[in-house]
């Protein structure tokens, strides 16, 4: 599934079910031997969302651009974030949606890979 969301186009991923696509992100993050509870926070940091808006947001319908959409204070930090996701450097990303949905897959794929959560948050 992981691929396919990569090379999706834009409108698909934009209307996807955030929940699914959730699950993934902590599937992928347990795997590695991570928490959901260490998704959520990266989750948070990105989007300013907090734990009770997040977990609301899983337990009704809402598409993966709406939930990137309607974040009112997405972390300032997250232009520091850099590197490549599905062949593609996010900093040079020019759609804004597809940037922040794609620094999420850049923060959660960092968590996979063990990186430490104060590197991960940018701190």
């Amino acid at each position: 599934m992981e691929q396919r969301v990569c090379f999706m186009g834009s409108e698909k991923i934009y209307e996807m079910d955030f929940s699914k696509v959730y699950h993934l992100l902590v599937n992928k993050a347990e795997r590695k031997g991570r928490t959901r509870q260490e998704v959520d926070e990266v989750i948070r940091w990105l989007t300013g969302y907090s734990q009770a808006e997040l977990e609301g947001m899983l337990e009704r319908p809402v598409s993966y651009g709406d939930f990137f959409r309607d974040a009112q204070k997405p972390n300032e930090n997250r232009r520091l974030i850099k590197g490549v996701v599905c062949g593609v450097r996010v900093e040079d990303i020019e759609e804004p949606l597809m940037r922040e949905i794609r620094y999420l897959d850049k923060l959660v794929d960092e968590l996979a890979r063990g990186k430490a959560m104060d590197k991960i948050l940018r701190k």
